[in-house]
């Protein structure tokens, strides 16, 4: 009885700041029992049955890439010349339906490309991890617990509309699945069916993939034909701390490290050197490393960017390798 009352309240309240506190299994139960009161089938529950914690994922969850290494390892591992070359390849096979699918959207086609190649390896690799016993881990977990319960929940959702089979659920470390890498609840707003088999088959199907992504970057406001912004010289000293806005725009920790949007007129007079950007935009700087002599300036299309990853490091990588795509295939 003391035993149903505990879990009872549980359910009654959040089970997010419960997550520090209570043992995984007794937590799980909690899951369990919201899970059945919004509507999802037992048979589906059965997934959570046996699951115990996944400590590869709470590894790297503390050690990702965004975070400890620097501008120059972070693009140089991953804006190779093989996946330059790689990515030229598909777009110049696939471009009729790659510009279908951008016009479609109202997106640019290179970018599709881009997110494809950075996210999975142009869909080489989508991951092997249970994409519920990592969301179950990191729910767990105090860290970021109430976002990654909510994935859950919609993952278990995915399931019960049978979209995969819960053997073929399967995905990074972090919940993310798909050739363009969604998380659960990316999938449930932005998942799109191009090919109009009735299927949102983002694991196999390229055309589907490409356009979950033009969809996504649609319904954060991209601007077709703006750039993302582009790398710059340093060739003053600049006291940054007089450059940040007075108010960080929220929703994405990435903006802690911006400067306000300046013209590129005004960031020429603080000795800032750029060659491609077009005089009439603004842009905001990503704050360089100390010691650093090249950075980068951000517009508008980058938050689109970062509304698909939340570290600028990742979204620089997404702007040059698109850049790069169409620099010699011409637009």
């Amino acid at each position: 009885m003391i035993r149903r009352l505990f879990m009872l309240y549980m359910t009654s309240m959040s089970l997010f700041s419960f997550a520090d506190n209570v043992p995984f299994e007794e937590w799980l139960e909690g899951i369990q029992q919201q899970a059945t009161e919004k509507g999802i089938k037992t048979s589906t529950l059965k997934v959570l049955d046996g699951l115990t914690p996944d400590p590869r994922v709470l590894k790297f969850d503390r050690a990702q890439p965004e975070f400890v290494q620097t501008f120059e390892e972070y693009l140089t591992a991953r804006v190779t010349r093989y996946r330059i070359d790689t990515a030229r390849k598909y777009f110049q096979e696939n471009r009729n339906k790659l510009e279908e699918i951008a016009g479609a959207y109202s997106v640019d086609a290179q970018y599709l490309i881009a997110f494809w190649a950075l996210e999975s390896n142009f869909g080489q690799y989508q991951g092997k991890y249970s994409i519920v016993r990592s969301l179950a881990t990191l729910g767990h977990d105090p860290r970021r617990s109430g976002f990654f319960t909510r994935e859950l929940f919609n993952a278990l959702q995915i399931l019960d509309e049978g979209h995969v089979p819960a053997e073929e659920f399967v995905g990074g470390w972090a919940g993310a699945m798909g050739q363009n890498q969604f998380m659960p609840s990316s999938f449930l707003s932005y998942a799109q069916d191009y090919d109009g088999d009735s299927k949102k088959n983002i694991w196999s199907n390229r055309h589907d993939v490409w356009a979950s992504i033009a969809y996504y970057l649609k319904q954060h406001g991209w601007k077709r034909e703006q750039k993302w912004g582009g790398a710059v010289k340093l060739t003053d000293e600049i006291e940054f701390d007089n450059l940040r806005p007075q108010k960080v725009r929220k929703g994405c920790r990435a903006y802690r490290h911006h400067t306000r949007v300046l013209s590129i007129a005004e960031w020429k007079k603080l000795g800032v050197q750029t060659e491609r950007l077009a005089e009439a935009d603004e842009y905001a700087m990503v704050i360089p490393d100390a010691g650093e002599s090249s950075a980068y300036l951000v517009g508008p299309n980058f938050s689109k960017i970062l509304a698909y990853n939340c570290a600028n490091k990742y979204a620089v990588s997404v702007g040059l390798l698109a850049d790069e795509i169409v620099r010699q295939v011409g637009r």
